[in-house]
């Protein structure tokens, strides 16, 4: 069987509102859980309080998600902002 190897190059990754994605998409978890929240009593007679567990993790990891996008576009900033040492 052989290697597949694609014809045609990879295209760039897109750029966009990063930060702005990853903190929307934080606030949803967070806000799913809280809606949730109320309603405890009937996930757990029913056994999917791993739907609201499920929303605090998406928020958790979330919020990790919201550092790590924003140090990385600090570092992108930090590197375009730079001389670049081959024209020294």
């Amino acid at each position: 069987m052989a290697k597949w190897t694609p014809k045609h190059e990879a295209p760039e990754p897109l750029e966009g509102p990063v930060v702005a994605t990853i903190t929307g998409g934080t606030i949803v978890w967070f806000v799913l859980f809280l809606v949730q929240l109320p309603f405890y009593g009937w996930f757990d007679e029913h056994g999917h309080t791993w739907w609201l567990w499920t929303c605090l993790a998406g928020g958790g990891l979330g919020l990790i998600g919201v550092w790590y996008v924003r140090k990385r576009d600090a570092a992108i900033k930090r590197a375009a902002a730079a001389p670049d040492p081959a024209t020294r």
